[in-house]
Protein backbone atom coordinates (compact mmCIF):
# COMPACT_ATOMS: atom_id res chain seq x y z
CA UNK A 1 0.00 0.00 0.00
CA UNK A 2 3.00 2.77 0.81
CA UNK A 3 4.18 1.83 -2.49
CA UNK A 4 1.03 2.90 -4.03
CA UNK A 5 -0.19 5.95 -1.64
CA UNK A 6 3.86 7.44 -2.96
CA UNK A 7 3.25 7.42 -6.48
CA UNK A 8 -0.38 8.48 -6.06
CA UNK A 9 1.53 11.41 -4.45
CA UNK A 10 3.69 11.81 -7.21
CA UNK A 11 1.20 11.74 -10.05
CA UNK A 12 -0.66 14.69 -7.65
CA UNK A 13 1.53 17.02 -7.91
CA UNK A 14 0.78 17.49 -11.31
CA UNK A 15 -2.63 19.07 -10.48
CA UNK A 16 -1.89 22.41 -11.52
CA UNK A 17 -1.53 21.05 -14.57
CA UNK A 18 -4.30 18.66 -14.45
CA UNK A 19 -5.55 19.41 -17.97
CA UNK A 20 -2.57 18.90 -19.62
CA UNK A 21 -2.39 15.33 -17.41
CA UNK A 22 -6.28 14.75 -18.53
CA UNK A 23 -5.31 15.36 -22.12
CA UNK A 24 -1.67 13.20 -22.37
CA UNK A 25 -3.77 10.48 -20.99
CA UNK A 26 -6.73 10.47 -23.50
CA UNK A 27 -3.76 10.83 -26.19
CA UNK A 28 -2.18 7.62 -24.38
CA UNK A 29 -5.53 6.04 -24.76
CA UNK A 30 -5.77 6.60 -28.53
CA UNK A 31 -2.01 4.91 -28.60
CA UNK A 32 -2.63 1.80 -26.72
CA UNK A 33 -6.24 1.83 -28.93
CA UNK A 34 -3.88 2.21 -32.51
CA UNK A 35 -1.30 -0.09 -31.31
CA UNK A 36 -4.30 -2.70 -30.71
CA UNK A 37 -5.06 -1.92 -34.39
CA UNK A 38 -1.61 -2.74 -36.21
CA UNK A 39 -1.77 -6.46 -35.37
CA UNK A 40 -5.83 -6.25 -36.10
CA UNK A 41 -4.86 -5.07 -39.53
CA UNK A 42 -2.05 -7.02 -40.25
CA UNK A 43 -4.17 -10.13 -39.57
CA UNK A 44 -6.79 -9.05 -41.39
CA UNK A 45 -4.50 -8.47 -44.69
CA UNK A 46 -3.32 -12.32 -44.19
CA UNK A 47 -6.51 -13.56 -44.06
CA UNK A 48 -7.46 -11.67 -47.28
CA UNK A 49 -4.36 -12.94 -48.90
CA UNK A 50 -5.42 -16.47 -47.73
CA UNK A 51 -8.82 -16.16 -49.22
CA UNK A 52 -7.36 -14.52 -52.86
CA UNK A 53 -7.67 -18.00 -54.43
CA UNK A 54 -11.43 -17.90 -54.07
CA UNK A 55 -12.21 -14.14 -54.98
CA UNK A 56 -12.00 -12.01 -57.67
CA UNK A 57 -8.59 -10.29 -58.17
CA UNK A 58 -10.59 -7.04 -58.18
CA UNK A 59 -12.23 -7.99 -55.12
CA UNK A 60 -8.69 -9.00 -53.50
CA UNK A 61 -7.12 -5.65 -54.49
CA UNK A 62 -10.15 -3.62 -53.56
CA UNK A 63 -10.07 -5.11 -50.01
CA UNK A 64 -6.46 -4.96 -49.55
CA UNK A 65 -6.15 -1.47 -51.09
CA UNK A 66 -8.70 -0.65 -48.15
CA UNK A 67 -6.92 -2.41 -45.35
CA UNK A 68 -3.70 -0.76 -46.32
CA UNK A 69 -5.21 2.74 -46.67
CA UNK A 70 -6.24 1.87 -42.95
CA UNK A 71 -3.07 0.74 -41.67
CA UNK A 72 -1.38 3.76 -43.65
CA UNK A 73 -3.87 6.19 -41.60
CA UNK A 74 -3.48 4.23 -38.20
CA UNK A 75 0.10 4.68 -38.63
CA UNK A 76 0.52 8.30 -39.59
CA UNK A 77 -1.97 8.95 -36.76
CA UNK A 78 0.26 7.20 -34.27
CA UNK A 79 3.10 9.43 -35.11
CA UNK A 80 1.45 12.49 -34.71
CA UNK A 81 -0.03 11.13 -31.35
CA UNK A 82 3.28 10.08 -30.03
CA UNK A 83 4.96 13.51 -31.07
CA UNK A 84 2.49 15.86 -29.41
CA UNK A 85 2.66 13.16 -26.17
CA UNK A 86 6.23 13.54 -25.94
CA UNK A 87 6.11 17.27 -26.50
CA UNK A 88 4.13 17.97 -23.86
CA UNK A 89 4.90 15.23 -21.33
CA UNK A 90 8.78 17.21 -21.39
CA UNK A 91 7.38 20.34 -20.87
CA UNK A 92 4.89 19.42 -18.24
CA UNK A 93 7.78 17.36 -16.51
CA UNK A 94 10.05 20.03 -16.58
CA UNK A 95 7.89 22.81 -15.37
CA UNK A 96 6.61 21.15 -12.37
CA UNK A 97 9.84 19.96 -11.75
CA UNK A 98 10.99 23.23 -11.47
CA UNK A 99 8.14 24.33 -9.21
CA UNK A 100 8.62 21.58 -7.03
CA UNK A 101 11.78 22.30 -6.41
CA UNK A 102 10.91 26.17 -5.91
CA UNK A 103 8.14 24.64 -3.34
CA UNK A 104 10.67 22.81 -1.31
CA UNK A 105 13.36 25.35 -1.14
CA UNK A 106 10.74 27.66 0.51
CA UNK A 107 9.31 25.34 2.69
CA UNK A 108 12.77 24.37 3.67
CA UNK A 109 13.79 28.14 4.34
CA UNK A 110 10.66 29.00 6.17
CA UNK A 111 11.29 25.89 8.92
CA UNK A 112 12.41 26.50 12.32
CA UNK A 113 15.80 26.19 12.88
CA UNK A 114 15.34 23.14 15.93
CA UNK A 115 14.41 21.48 12.00
CA UNK A 116 17.90 23.21 10.45
CA UNK A 117 20.02 22.11 13.59
CA UNK A 118 18.49 18.85 13.54
CA UNK A 119 19.55 17.84 9.22
CA UNK A 120 22.54 18.39 7.14
CA UNK A 121 22.79 20.93 4.48
CA UNK A 122 24.07 18.82 2.31
CA UNK A 123 21.41 15.83 2.74
CA UNK A 124 18.77 18.73 2.09
CA UNK A 125 20.14 19.96 -1.27
CA UNK A 126 20.79 16.08 -2.20
CA UNK A 127 17.26 15.24 -1.29
CA UNK A 128 16.23 18.70 -3.31
CA UNK A 129 18.18 17.36 -6.61
CA UNK A 130 17.91 14.00 -6.41
CA UNK A 131 14.13 13.79 -5.59
CA UNK A 132 13.42 16.66 -8.28
CA UNK A 133 14.92 14.92 -10.80
CA UNK A 134 13.76 11.16 -9.93
CA UNK A 135 9.86 13.65 -10.40
CA UNK A 136 10.73 14.39 -13.66
CA UNK A 137 11.98 10.78 -14.66
CA UNK A 138 8.65 9.74 -13.27
CA UNK A 139 6.34 12.22 -14.97
CA UNK A 140 8.23 11.90 -18.48
CA UNK A 141 8.76 8.18 -19.05
CA UNK A 142 5.37 7.60 -17.67
CA UNK A 143 2.88 9.87 -19.70
CA UNK A 144 5.51 8.96 -22.78
CA UNK A 145 5.72 4.83 -22.29
CA UNK A 146 4.34 3.16 -19.52
CA UNK A 147 0.40 4.50 -19.52
CA UNK A 148 -0.06 3.27 -22.74
CA UNK A 149 1.29 -0.17 -20.93
CA UNK A 150 -1.31 0.17 -18.18
CA UNK A 151 -4.29 1.03 -20.42
CA UNK A 152 -3.30 -1.94 -22.88
CA UNK A 153 -3.13 -4.52 -20.14
CA UNK A 154 -6.47 -2.76 -18.16
CA UNK A 155 -8.45 -2.19 -21.16
CA UNK A 156 -7.45 -3.50 -24.49
CA UNK A 157 -6.06 -6.84 -23.56
CA UNK A 158 -9.66 -8.32 -22.26
CA UNK A 159 -10.59 -7.08 -26.26
CA UNK A 160 -8.73 -9.63 -27.05
CA UNK A 161 -11.09 -12.25 -25.72
CA UNK A 162 -13.90 -10.68 -28.44
CA UNK A 163 -11.40 -11.77 -30.52
CA UNK A 164 -10.26 -15.56 -29.70
CA UNK A 165 -11.03 -15.86 -25.94
CA UNK A 166 -8.22 -18.83 -25.93
CA UNK A 167 -5.14 -17.25 -27.43
CA UNK A 168 -6.76 -13.56 -25.44
CA UNK A 169 -6.52 -15.82 -22.00
CA UNK A 170 -2.60 -16.52 -22.82
CA UNK A 171 -1.81 -13.07 -23.19
CA UNK A 172 -4.18 -12.23 -19.70
CA UNK A 173 -1.84 -15.25 -18.26
CA UNK A 174 1.32 -13.34 -18.93
CA UNK A 175 -0.07 -10.54 -17.69
CA UNK A 176 -0.65 -11.83 -14.14
CA UNK A 177 2.93 -13.75 -13.82
CA UNK A 178 4.21 -10.37 -14.53
CA UNK A 179 2.37 -8.51 -12.04
CA UNK A 180 2.76 -11.12 -9.46
CA UNK A 181 6.39 -11.70 -10.02
CA UNK A 182 6.84 -7.62 -9.68
CA UNK A 183 4.90 -7.56 -6.49
CA UNK A 184 7.18 -10.22 -5.19
CA UNK A 185 10.17 -8.61 -5.88
CA UNK A 186 8.61 -5.54 -4.93
CA UNK A 187 7.99 -6.53 -1.11
CA UNK A 188 11.66 -8.41 -1.01
CA UNK A 189 13.27 -4.74 -2.11
CA UNK A 190 11.75 -2.30 -1.03
CA UNK A 191 13.22 -2.25 2.93
CA UNK A 192 16.64 -2.87 1.44
CA UNK A 193 16.41 -0.18 -0.96
CA UNK A 194 15.53 2.17 1.73
CA UNK A 195 18.55 1.39 3.56
CA UNK A 196 20.37 2.19 0.32
CA UNK A 197 18.52 5.66 0.03
CA UNK A 198 19.90 6.20 3.98
CA UNK A 199 23.55 5.88 3.16
CA UNK A 200 23.48 7.88 -0.61
CA UNK A 201 21.48 10.94 2.21
CA UNK A 202 24.73 10.05 5.05
CA UNK A 203 27.21 10.31 1.80
CA UNK A 204 26.08 13.41 0.86
CA UNK A 205 25.94 15.27 4.42
CA UNK A 206 29.73 13.84 5.35
CA UNK A 207 30.91 15.30 1.90
CA UNK A 208 29.06 18.73 2.95
CA UNK A 209 30.34 18.45 6.13
CA UNK A 210 33.98 17.46 5.37
CA UNK A 211 33.93 20.80 2.38
CA UNK A 212 32.34 23.13 4.26
CA UNK A 213 35.36 22.30 7.27
CA UNK A 214 38.27 22.06 4.83
CA UNK A 215 40.43 23.88 6.85
CA UNK A 216 39.96 21.61 9.75
CA UNK A 217 40.43 19.11 7.24
CA UNK A 218 43.63 20.01 6.41
CA UNK A 219 44.87 21.87 9.69
CA UNK A 220 44.30 18.10 11.55
CA UNK A 221 45.56 15.94 8.49
CA UNK A 222 42.07 14.74 8.84
CA UNK A 223 42.03 14.22 4.80
CA UNK A 224 42.93 10.17 5.09
CA UNK A 225 40.29 9.41 7.33
CA UNK A 226 37.94 11.82 5.97
CA UNK A 227 38.42 9.64 2.45
CA UNK A 228 38.02 6.68 4.65
CA UNK A 229 35.16 7.57 6.23
CA UNK A 230 33.64 8.39 2.89
CA UNK A 231 35.03 5.00 1.66
CA UNK A 232 33.59 2.45 4.17
CA UNK A 233 29.95 4.36 3.14
CA UNK A 234 30.55 3.60 -0.32
CA UNK A 235 31.25 -0.04 0.83
CA UNK A 236 27.86 -0.13 3.01
CA UNK A 237 26.36 1.16 -0.02
CA UNK A 238 27.00 -1.26 -2.53
CA UNK A 239 26.75 -3.86 0.08
CA UNK A 240 22.90 -3.19 0.19
CA UNK A 241 22.49 -2.14 -3.78
CA UNK A 242 23.79 -5.69 -4.98
CA UNK A 243 21.19 -7.53 -3.72
CA UNK A 244 18.35 -5.36 -4.83
CA UNK A 245 20.35 -5.18 -8.32
CA UNK A 246 20.46 -8.61 -8.67
CA UNK A 247 16.78 -9.22 -7.57
CA UNK A 248 15.49 -7.40 -10.71
CA UNK A 249 18.17 -8.91 -12.99
CA UNK A 250 15.98 -12.18 -12.43
CA UNK A 251 12.74 -10.36 -12.69
CA UNK A 252 14.03 -9.17 -16.50
CA UNK A 253 15.52 -12.57 -16.99
CA UNK A 254 11.97 -14.44 -15.86
CA UNK A 255 9.54 -12.30 -17.51
CA UNK A 256 11.86 -12.05 -20.94
CA UNK A 257 11.18 -16.39 -20.56
CA UNK A 258 7.37 -16.22 -20.18
CA UNK A 259 7.45 -13.92 -23.20
CA UNK A 260 8.84 -16.55 -25.21
CA UNK A 261 7.23 -19.61 -23.81
CA UNK A 262 3.83 -17.57 -24.64
CA UNK A 263 4.79 -16.75 -28.02
CA UNK A 264 5.58 -20.50 -28.28
CA UNK A 265 2.07 -21.85 -26.82
CA UNK A 266 0.46 -19.59 -28.76
CA UNK A 267 1.51 -20.91 -31.80
CA UNK A 268 1.09 -24.21 -31.00
CA UNK A 269 -2.04 -23.40 -29.68
CA UNK A 270 -3.29 -21.69 -32.71
CA UNK A 271 -1.94 -24.22 -34.87
CA UNK A 272 -4.35 -26.68 -33.48
CA UNK A 273 -7.27 -23.70 -33.09
CA UNK A 274 -6.91 -23.93 -37.17
CA UNK A 275 -6.82 -27.32 -37.75
CA UNK A 276 -9.56 -27.54 -35.58
CA UNK A 277 -11.60 -24.63 -37.45
CA UNK A 278 -11.65 -22.40 -34.35
CA UNK A 279 -9.09 -19.32 -35.55
CA UNK A 280 -7.92 -18.20 -38.66
CA UNK A 281 -4.46 -17.90 -39.90
CA UNK A 282 -4.97 -13.92 -39.28
CA UNK A 283 -5.95 -14.31 -35.98
CA UNK A 284 -2.70 -16.45 -35.15
CA UNK A 285 -1.06 -13.50 -37.02
CA UNK A 286 -2.74 -11.12 -35.00
CA UNK A 287 -1.58 -12.97 -31.44
CA UNK A 288 1.58 -13.15 -32.70
CA UNK A 289 1.65 -9.47 -32.92
CA UNK A 290 -0.26 -8.50 -29.67
CA UNK A 291 2.64 -11.28 -28.28
CA UNK A 292 5.18 -9.33 -29.52
CA UNK A 293 4.22 -6.03 -28.64
CA UNK A 294 3.04 -6.97 -25.35
CA UNK A 295 6.52 -8.48 -24.58
CA UNK A 296 7.99 -5.29 -25.43
CA UNK A 297 5.89 -3.27 -23.42
CA UNK A 298 5.92 -5.82 -20.20
CA UNK A 299 10.05 -5.76 -20.83
CA UNK A 300 10.20 -1.64 -20.45
CA UNK A 301 7.18 -2.41 -17.50
CA UNK A 302 9.85 -4.02 -15.29
CA UNK A 303 12.58 -1.27 -16.04
CA UNK A 304 9.91 1.09 -14.95
CA UNK A 305 8.51 -0.87 -11.90
CA UNK A 306 12.61 -1.27 -10.45
CA UNK A 307 13.46 1.95 -10.73
CA UNK A 308 10.46 3.30 -9.41
CA UNK A 309 11.58 0.53 -6.34
CA UNK A 310 15.13 2.65 -6.56
CA UNK A 311 14.06 5.72 -6.52
CA UNK A 312 10.86 5.35 -3.84
CA UNK A 313 12.99 6.04 -0.91
CA UNK A 314 14.38 9.50 -2.18
CA UNK A 315 10.24 10.22 -2.89
CA UNK A 316 9.41 9.37 0.98
CA UNK A 317 12.66 11.23 2.04
CA UNK A 318 11.79 14.50 0.15
CA UNK A 319 7.73 14.35 1.51
CA UNK A 320 8.81 13.76 4.64
CA UNK A 321 10.87 17.40 5.02
CA UNK A 322 8.09 18.92 2.44
CA UNK A 323 5.73 17.62 5.45
CA UNK A 324 7.54 18.82 8.30
CA UNK A 325 5.76 21.11 10.02
CA UNK A 326 6.67 24.50 12.04
CA UNK A 327 7.36 24.16 15.40
CA UNK A 328 6.07 28.17 15.36
CA UNK A 329 3.03 27.63 12.68
CA UNK A 330 1.24 30.97 12.13
CA UNK A 331 -2.14 31.60 13.04
CA UNK A 332 -4.95 31.99 10.04
CA UNK A 333 -5.62 35.15 11.48
CA UNK A 334 -2.38 36.42 12.29
CA UNK A 335 -1.77 40.27 11.59
CA UNK A 336 0.70 42.69 10.18
CA UNK A 337 1.55 45.25 12.63
CA UNK A 338 3.63 47.54 10.20
CA UNK A 339 5.99 49.54 11.99
CA UNK A 340 6.25 48.86 16.40
CA UNK A 341 7.24 51.69 18.43
CA UNK A 342 9.65 48.80 19.96
CA UNK A 343 8.20 47.67 23.94
CA UNK A 344 8.96 44.34 24.56
CA UNK A 345 7.97 42.65 27.69
CA UNK A 346 8.01 38.57 28.64
CA UNK A 347 5.43 38.22 31.04
CA UNK A 348 5.98 35.21 33.30
CA UNK A 349 7.83 32.99 30.64
CA UNK A 350 8.87 29.21 30.94
CA UNK A 351 10.44 27.01 28.39
CA UNK A 352 11.74 23.55 27.80
CA UNK A 353 12.88 22.00 24.33
CA UNK A 354 10.87 19.13 23.69
CA UNK A 355 11.46 16.02 25.64
CA UNK A 356 14.06 18.06 27.73
CA UNK A 357 14.60 19.71 31.03
CA UNK A 358 13.51 23.37 31.47
CA UNK A 359 15.50 26.54 29.96
CA UNK A 360 13.96 29.63 31.18
CA UNK A 361 12.12 29.99 34.36
CA UNK A 362 9.60 32.78 35.05
CA UNK A 363 11.22 35.02 32.59
CA UNK A 364 9.32 38.57 33.06
CA UNK A 365 10.51 41.85 32.25
CA UNK A 366 9.94 45.00 29.83
CA UNK A 367 11.55 47.20 28.04
CA UNK A 368 10.37 50.08 26.80
CA UNK A 369 11.12 51.85 23.47
CA UNK A 370 14.36 53.16 23.08
CA UNK A 371 15.76 51.38 26.48
CA UNK A 372 19.26 49.24 25.97
CA UNK A 373 18.96 46.17 28.42
CA UNK A 374 21.84 43.48 28.35
CA UNK A 375 21.35 39.88 29.31
CA UNK A 376 24.56 38.51 30.74
CA UNK A 377 25.51 35.30 32.88
CA UNK A 378 27.32 31.89 32.59
CA UNK A 379 26.97 29.82 29.24
CA UNK A 380 24.12 27.53 29.28
CA UNK A 381 21.93 30.27 30.99
CA UNK A 382 18.83 30.70 28.59
CA UNK A 383 20.16 34.60 27.33
CA UNK A 384 20.24 33.44 23.69
CA UNK A 385 17.34 31.06 23.95
CA UNK A 386 15.31 34.01 25.28
CA UNK A 387 16.39 36.54 22.62
CA UNK A 388 15.03 33.58 20.16
CA UNK A 389 12.15 33.33 21.84
CA UNK A 390 11.80 37.53 21.03
CA UNK A 391 12.61 36.11 17.22
CA UNK A 392 9.82 33.65 17.71
CA UNK A 393 12.25 30.71 16.30
CA UNK A 394 9.99 28.90 19.80
CA UNK A 395 6.96 29.50 21.58
CA UNK A 396 7.07 29.62 25.17
CA UNK A 397 5.39 26.94 27.09
CA UNK A 398 4.30 28.88 29.68
CA UNK A 399 3.54 32.96 29.97
CA UNK A 400 3.78 35.13 26.49
CA UNK A 401 6.30 37.62 24.98
CA UNK A 402 4.61 41.12 23.60
CA UNK A 403 6.10 43.27 21.13
CA UNK A 404 3.90 46.88 21.68
CA UNK A 405 1.49 45.01 23.73
CA UNK A 406 0.38 42.02 21.43
CA UNK A 407 1.09 38.46 21.79
CA UNK A 408 3.91 37.73 19.35
CA UNK A 409 1.57 34.34 18.57
CA UNK A 410 -0.75 36.97 16.98
CA UNK A 411 1.60 38.62 14.56
CA UNK A 412 2.75 37.25 11.05
CA UNK A 413 6.05 36.13 11.22
CA UNK A 414 7.08 38.22 8.30
CA UNK A 415 5.71 41.28 10.21
CA UNK A 416 7.45 40.34 13.64
CA UNK A 417 10.88 39.48 12.35
CA UNK A 418 10.85 42.86 10.11
CA UNK A 419 10.50 44.64 12.89
CA UNK A 420 13.92 43.03 14.76
CA UNK A 421 17.28 43.13 13.84
CA UNK A 422 19.98 40.83 14.88
CA UNK A 423 23.89 41.06 15.09
CA UNK A 424 25.29 38.00 15.00
CA UNK A 425 29.03 36.82 16.47
CA UNK A 426 29.50 35.07 13.36
CA UNK A 427 28.12 37.39 10.54
CA UNK A 428 26.81 34.89 8.92
CA UNK A 429 27.32 36.33 4.51
CA UNK A 430 26.39 35.33 1.43
CA UNK A 431 28.85 33.88 -1.28
CA UNK A 432 27.96 37.06 -3.05
CA UNK A 433 28.59 40.74 -3.54
CA UNK A 434 29.24 43.35 -0.45
CA UNK A 435 26.21 44.82 -2.33
CA UNK A 436 23.82 41.90 -2.60
CA UNK A 437 24.54 41.07 0.88
CA UNK A 438 24.10 44.96 2.29
CA UNK A 439 20.70 44.71 0.14
CA UNK A 440 19.33 42.18 2.12
CA UNK A 441 18.25 44.65 4.68
CA UNK A 442 16.78 46.39 2.05
CA UNK A 443 15.88 45.35 -1.02
CA UNK A 444 14.69 49.05 -2.13
CA UNK A 445 17.62 50.98 -0.34
CA UNK A 446 19.31 53.29 -3.13
CA UNK A 447 23.33 53.80 -3.54
CA UNK A 448 22.73 56.86 -1.04
CA UNK A 449 21.24 54.83 1.11
CA UNK A 450 23.98 52.33 1.13
CA UNK A 451 26.73 54.56 1.60
CA UNK A 452 25.12 56.47 4.65
CA UNK A 453 24.99 53.04 6.30
CA UNK A 454 28.48 51.74 4.83
CA UNK A 455 29.60 55.32 6.12
CA UNK A 456 27.86 54.93 9.62
CA UNK A 457 28.99 51.37 9.70
CA UNK A 458 32.92 52.17 9.62
CA UNK A 459 32.97 50.12 6.26
CA UNK A 460 32.72 52.64 3.47
CA UNK A 461 36.78 53.34 3.70
CA UNK A 462 37.11 49.65 3.27
CA UNK A 463 34.65 48.71 1.02
CA UNK A 464 36.43 51.38 -1.36
CA UNK A 465 39.77 49.48 -1.05
CA UNK A 466 37.94 46.46 -3.01
CA UNK A 467 38.74 45.90 -6.45
CA UNK A 468 34.99 46.14 -7.24
CA UNK A 469 33.70 48.32 -4.71
CA UNK A 470 30.54 47.40 -3.37
CA UNK A 471 30.15 44.64 -6.35
CA UNK A 472 33.32 42.80 -4.88
CA UNK A 473 32.61 39.22 -4.35
CA UNK A 474 33.60 38.01 -0.56
CA UNK A 475 33.48 34.27 -1.31
CA UNK A 476 31.47 31.50 1.47
CA UNK A 477 30.70 33.50 4.70
CA UNK A 478 32.70 36.70 3.62
CA UNK A 479 36.34 34.43 3.93
CA UNK A 480 37.94 36.99 1.34
CA UNK A 481 37.08 39.94 4.16
CA UNK A 482 38.57 40.00 7.79
CA UNK A 483 36.76 39.59 11.09
CA UNK A 484 35.98 43.06 11.37
CA UNK A 485 34.79 44.07 7.99
CA UNK A 486 32.66 41.05 8.17
CA UNK A 487 31.35 42.09 11.16
CA UNK A 488 31.13 46.14 9.93
CA UNK A 489 28.88 44.40 7.21
CA UNK A 490 26.71 43.16 9.35
CA UNK A 491 26.16 46.01 11.34
CA UNK A 492 25.71 48.03 7.77
CA UNK A 493 22.90 45.33 6.78
CA UNK A 494 21.09 45.79 10.01
CA UNK A 495 21.10 49.83 9.31
CA UNK A 496 19.62 49.21 6.38
CA UNK A 497 17.05 47.29 7.78
CA UNK A 498 16.13 50.14 10.71
CA UNK A 499 14.21 47.79 12.61
CA UNK A 500 12.95 49.22 15.73
CA UNK A 501 14.13 46.49 18.15
CA UNK A 502 17.80 45.11 17.72
CA UNK A 503 19.33 42.03 19.13
CA UNK A 504 23.56 42.26 19.47
CA UNK A 505 24.16 38.37 20.44
CA UNK A 506 27.69 38.65 21.26
CA UNK A 507 28.69 41.06 18.17
CA UNK A 508 32.04 42.04 19.74
CA UNK A 509 33.46 38.99 21.26
CA UNK A 510 35.56 37.58 18.27
CA UNK A 511 37.46 40.55 17.94
CA UNK A 512 40.79 42.22 19.14
CA UNK A 513 40.32 45.62 21.34
CA UNK A 514 41.60 47.78 18.22
CA UNK A 515 38.46 46.13 16.13
CA UNK A 516 36.29 46.08 18.58
CA UNK A 517 36.55 49.78 19.48
CA UNK A 518 36.05 50.66 15.73
CA UNK A 519 33.02 48.24 15.65
CA UNK A 520 31.69 49.49 18.90
CA UNK A 521 31.40 53.51 17.51
CA UNK A 522 29.48 51.56 14.67
CA UNK A 523 27.28 49.52 16.94
CA UNK A 524 26.31 52.79 19.03
CA UNK A 525 24.99 54.56 16.06
CA UNK A 526 22.92 51.30 15.39
CA UNK A 527 21.42 51.17 18.77
CA UNK A 528 20.51 54.72 18.77
CA UNK A 529 16.67 55.37 19.13
CA UNK A 530 16.41 51.29 19.18
CA UNK A 531 14.99 48.89 21.59
CA UNK A 532 18.29 46.91 22.41
CA UNK A 533 19.17 43.77 23.61
CA UNK A 534 22.59 42.95 24.05
CA UNK A 535 23.93 39.34 25.01
CA UNK A 536 27.49 39.49 26.21
CA UNK A 537 29.77 37.33 27.88
CA UNK A 538 32.41 40.44 28.43
CA UNK A 539 31.02 42.44 30.74
CA UNK A 540 32.99 46.25 29.52
CA UNK A 541 30.25 46.18 26.43
CA UNK A 542 27.25 46.62 28.70
CA UNK A 543 28.82 49.18 31.12
CA UNK A 544 25.86 51.90 29.71
CA UNK A 545 23.47 49.44 29.11
CA UNK A 546 20.11 51.43 31.10
CA UNK A 547 19.10 47.94 32.86
CA UNK A 548 21.24 44.12 33.17
CA UNK A 549 19.59 41.58 33.49
CA UNK A 550 21.88 38.70 35.18
CA UNK A 551 20.66 34.89 34.33
CA UNK A 552 21.23 32.30 36.27
CA UNK A 553 20.07 28.64 35.30
CA UNK A 554 16.97 29.66 33.19
CA UNK A 555 16.16 32.12 35.98
CA UNK A 556 16.92 36.26 36.29
CA UNK A 557 18.94 36.35 39.47
CA UNK A 558 19.83 39.73 39.06
CA UNK A 559 18.83 42.98 37.50
CA UNK A 560 19.83 46.84 37.50
CA UNK A 561 22.16 49.22 36.37
CA UNK A 562 26.19 48.11 36.43
CA UNK A 563 26.81 50.21 39.43
CA UNK A 564 23.90 48.98 41.25
CA UNK A 565 24.86 45.45 40.36
CA UNK A 566 28.81 45.81 41.23
CA UNK A 567 27.50 47.28 44.46
CA UNK A 568 25.08 44.62 45.28
CA UNK A 569 28.33 42.39 45.62
CA UNK A 570 26.14 39.67 44.10
CA UNK A 571 26.76 36.90 40.83
CA UNK A 572 27.20 40.43 38.84
CA UNK A 573 30.39 41.86 40.74
CA UNK A 574 31.69 38.26 40.85
CA UNK A 575 31.83 37.90 37.13
CA UNK A 576 33.17 41.44 37.22
CA UNK A 577 35.74 40.89 39.75
CA UNK A 578 36.48 37.30 37.44
CA UNK A 579 37.20 39.32 34.54
CA UNK A 580 39.21 42.45 35.48
CA UNK A 581 41.20 39.79 37.98
CA UNK A 582 44.17 38.98 35.41
CA UNK A 583 44.56 42.85 34.23
CA UNK A 584 44.35 44.24 37.93
CA UNK A 585 47.08 41.14 38.35
CA UNK A 586 48.98 42.85 35.16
Amino acid sequence: MKFFKVYGRVLALLAPDRNVAIGLAVASLALAGLQFLEPVLFGRVVDVLARSSQMERSAVWAEAFALLTLWISVGLSGIGANTAVALLADRMGHRNRLLVMHDYFQHVLSLPLSFHGDTQSGRLMKVMLVGSDNLFGLWVSFFREHLTTFIAALVLLPLTLAMNWRLGLLLIALVVVFCVLSAYVISRTQTAQERVEWLHSRLAGNAQDALSNVVIVQSFTRLGYEAGLFADTMKQLLDHQFPVLNWWAVVAVLTQAASSVTVILIFLLGTWLHINGLATVGEIVSFMGFATLLIGKLQSAVSFASRLVFQMPSLEEMFSVMDSKSSVPERPDARDIGRAKGEVAFESVGFAYPGGPPILRDITFTAAPGRTLALVGQTGAGKSTAMSMLQRLWDPNEGRITLDGHDLRDLTLMSLRRNIGVVFQESMLFNRTIRENLLVGRPDATEADLELACREAEAFDFIQRQPKGLDTLIGERGTTLSGGQRQRLAIARALLKNPPVLILDEATSALDAATEARVQKALVRLMSGRTTFIIAHRLSTVRDADEILVFEQGSVAERGSFSELVALDGLFAALVKTQLAPATAA
